[in-house]
């Protein structure tokens, strides 16, 4: 709507509301969601049943974009129409869609349930005849997160409007939402649903029903922070009326918990997982001198509280540096900007740079789009300036709201080594997964605020996070236990930081025995180890958690492309086959597979049904922005390209509107007669995410996929020859990147091993990412498990030979820093 519409929309007529999709019989498809919950301990198993009805004449494709628990596994699907239970089953997502489309065309009812992200995903339900209720149930079983001695029981309600970047795609869309399909997001579509305007009245009945079983843990306080619930010793239940516009959050005092080594054999023998367990221990020390970027996200989204919050929250952390620290503030919308009263780049932490920093983000007011790849940039290469023996910290306050989750990653993954991430994300209805993700590839946290009473809180947390983990460089070695090789998750071990115990699961083959000892190295330099026992355990939910897991490395590693450390192939089509087959062996949805059930019954005539793609309800706590004019799209080639160009892709950016940002997302569209909201896509019903010749998401057919992708003026040119290769190492700016390199490496030669083996993997990071010839080739000998098996001292002194080879230049010739940076 303009905004001269939404002023003429003043009040809602009758008993509808603003933005009501009226019929006679009804409003929408979806009329019941139910969330049954049981706790035990800090395993979290779901059923949860979506139902639709059809109070329409003729019969009906329904579709609804929902999300789900980031890390929860999706185990299960059935579906109930007619008295008749229907089974559904797991398989490579091309052939499920070709599965659900024949049944469709067929007449049959059939239902098929589809991840988007980590935590969006598509049901579409097909034929459900006129005046029937067909129900689907999903199983699913996820951990609870656990931090100071809290358990947190989080299961989000709707999906929240996303800022969608990039310029337009040719050709129709790929799925039923309101946004076009961008080179930067080539799924736009299929994570943007309809939005109900405020004043809708509740168009569905919501029930959550949660048991909790504390299994030996001792229980203090339970409380639910967003929704009204009625509560027992053991039971909460949301009240009947609530709505499902926000995440439903239940936080639980466990008290400190226990360290522990569940092994859980797979039924059949031979095999089975494991669930390591340790709790961080005490450090007295003080933390290092570090160099912070504080981001700040301004954009509309961020209007009302969470602004307020997201202020707060800055200041908070930027009052808790010290003189001894640098730090920089960036507050970005579709600009990026930094304190005027404010040195460039990093200042010292004294009071009277942290009082003018403080200053600014008290005026900082919501505005914009969320334009997040550029700040994220520009924060990563002032910390790659940086110099010193300090910690690289990049904070990041949002509301995550952005659908180039994927471009993001990325761009960024391969500069993140040695930069710690931490992600605040503060709505009712946050993008945890996007932030989550964010975080684990930055070996941070992530913490999550949903009112501004959780604010304190969550930064008391963030502050300790914000310094020197209590124990980094962390290996877990085996004893008696036959772990199996990449099968770890996380695959990229993370520090322990205090608070957080370190969690880590995978696969083991033989007997379930043995023990698992956790080394690394303390914040004094102290060397610190602890070993565990393990002890048999039947419970099959860990290891659908420990697949989800994994799933969810190999995926962002696939989308993170073979510049990703812990991407266990550089090929993508071997990867996409490894996350398909881990997939369907334990039963478990990811994005190349999709659960379909089909009912055999033919019950219509196979005419195309009556598509109606159910509006979500708007995000409580947003504030309804007022819409500008479109502004005009302009290509703009990210300042990342020339530094990294296998990663980065030059994109379509939204410029500023003249005179005001660029809009937000768009509400509900207006209603086709009859009430239902129409898009058709490509193929009938969006069955089919393809684009045409020339468009950049890939076909679904045969490999069920979506890859963002550059579009087709921005992919890198063909591959040099070898004598184009040759001249570009001859060249300057090659030779001073590999001294700068070198110079690196030499001013570490003396610091513990473990620290020089980072600085490996970090330099085998860089230079995959730069993918040049010769130090290409260098590259491929800096992985985790090339450096692992090597005497140290012999590869640090054959590195140093190659780079000094390639720069041509005397070793004790000094450099200028940032030069990867500056290429």
């Amino acid at each position: 709507m303009t905004e001269a519409e939404a002023q003429r929309v003043a009040a809602p007529k009758d008993d509808a509301g603003l933005g009501a999709l009226r019929t006679e019989r009804g409003n929408l498809p979806l009329d019941r969601i139910d969330v049954r919950t049981a706790i035990t301990g800090l395993v979290a198993r779901i059923d949860l049943t979506q139902e639709f009805v059809n109070v329409h004449d003729v019969p009906l494709e329904a579709t609804y974009v929902f999300p789900l628990p980031d890390r929860a596994a999706v185990t299960r699907m059935a579906m109930t129409a007619d008295g008749r239970v229907v089974e559904a089953e797991l398989q490579e997502r091309g052939a499920a869609r070709e599965t659900y489309d024949r049944a469709v065309a067929a007449g049959q009812r059939a239902s098929i349930a589809e991840e988007e992200r980590p935590d969006v995903f598509t049901m579409r339900v097909g034929n459900i005849l006129p005046g029937e209720r067909v129900s689907v149930s999903l199983s699913l079983a996820g951990p609870l997160a656990f931090e100071d001695g809290e358990a947190t029981f989080r299961f989000p309600l709707v999906v929240a409007p996303r800022y969608i970047p990039g310029g337009a795609l040719d050709g129709d869309s790929v799925g039923a939402g309101h946004a076009l399909d961008t080179d930067a997001v080539p799924d736009a579509s299929r994570i943007t649903p309809p939005v109900l305007l405020p004043g809708f009245p509740n168009p569905l009945r919501l029930s959550i029903d949660v048991d909790i079983d504390p299994a030996g843990l001792p229980l203090g306080e339970v409380r639910s922070s967003l929704h009204a619930v009625q509560q027992t010793e053991r039971t909460v239940s949301v009240r009947p009326g609530e709505r499902a516009d926000r995440d439903f959050v239940l936080r639980l005092a466990y008290g400190a918990g226990e360290a522990g080594l569940a092994v859980v054999p797979d039924a059949e023998g031979g095999e089975g997982t494991y669930r390591l367990t340790v709790l961080p221990p005490e450090s007295q020390a003080p933390p290092k001198a570090k160099d912070v970027v504080l981001l700040l996200d301004r954009s509309g989204s961020m209007g009302g509280w969470k602004m307020v919050a997201a202020r707060r929250a800055a200041a908070r952390i930027v009052d808790t540096l010290t003189a001894t620290d640098r730090f920089a503030v960036l507050s970005f919308d579709d600009r990026v900007e930094t304190p005027d009263s404010l040195p460039s780049g990093l200042s010292d932490g004294t009071d009277r740079h942290r009082f003018r920093a403080v200053e600014h983000l008290s005026r900082v007011d919501a505005r914009g789009g969320t334009e997040l790849l550029q700040p994220l940039i520009d924060g990563l290469k002032l910390l790659d300036a940086a110099t010193g023996d300090r910690d690289r910290v990049l904070v990041l306050v949002t509301d995550g709201q952005v659908g180039n989750e994927d471009q993001i990653l990325r761009t960024v993954t391969g500069a993140l080594r040695g930069v710690r991430v931490h992600t605040v994300g503060i709505d009712q209805a946050v993008n945890a997964g996007f932030l989550g993700r964010l975080a684990i590839a930055g070996g941070g946290r992530c913490e999550l605020v949903e009112s501004e009473d959780r604010l304190d809180e969550a930064m008391d947390r963030i502050h300790r996070r914000i310094g020197a983990p209590v124990v980094s460089g962390v290996t877990v070695t085996a004893e008696g236990l036959d772990l199996i090789d990449g099968t770890q998750a996380p695959a990229r071990l993370p520090d322990v930081f205090p608070g957080v115990p370190f969690v880590v699961t995978g696969r083991y083959r033989g007997p379930a025995g043995g023990t698992l000892t956790v080394a690394g190295t303390m914040r004094d330099g102290t060397p610190w180890s602890t070993t565990v026992t393990a002890t048999e355990h039947d419970n099959p939910a860990l290891t659908a958690i420990w697949a989800r897991a994994l799933l969810r490395d190999l995926e962002d590693a696939y989308v993170a492309g073979p510049g990703a450390r812990w991407a266990a192939t550089s090929d993508d089509n071997q990867l996409e086959q490894r996350i398909t087959a881990v997939s369907l062996r334990f039963g478990v949805l990811c994005r190349f597979t999709a659960y379909v059930a089909v009912d055999k019954r033919v019950v219509t005539d196979g005419a195309e049904p009556r598509q109606v793609v159910q509006p979500v309800e708007s995000p409580a706590g947003w504030e309804l922005p007022t819409a500008v004019p479109p502004p005009p799209l302009h290509p703009t080639a990210m300042s990342y390209a020339a530094a990294a160009p296998d990663l980065a892709r030059a994109v379509a950016m939204p410029a500023p509107a003249p005179g005001g940002p660029p809009p937000m997302p768009p509400m509900a569209p207006p209603p086709a007669p009859g009430g239902a909201v129409h898009r058709k896509s490509a193929g009938g019903g969006g069955s089919v995410f393809a684009r045409p010749a020339g468009g950049v998401a890939r076909a679904l057919r045969g490999r069920g996929s979506v890859r963002p992708q550059a579009p087709a003026s921005a992919q890198p040119a063909a591959q040099p020859s070898v004598e184009a290769e040759r001249q570009r190492a001859d060249s300057a700016e090659l030779r001073q990147l590999a001294a700068e390199e070198a110079r690196r490496l030499r001013a570490a030669a003396d610091r513990p091993d473990f620290e020089r083996r980072e600085l490996l993997e970090d330099l085998g990071s860089r230079l995959a990412v730069l993918g040049i010839g010769v130090l290409r080739l260098l590259a491929d000998r800096l992985t985790p498990a090339a450096i692992a098996s090597q005497p140290l001292d012999e590869l640090w002194q054959q590195v140093l030979e190659e780079l000094d080879k390639v720069s041509g230049d005397h070793p004790d010739q000094p450099k200028s820093r940032g030069a990867f940076w500056k290429r």
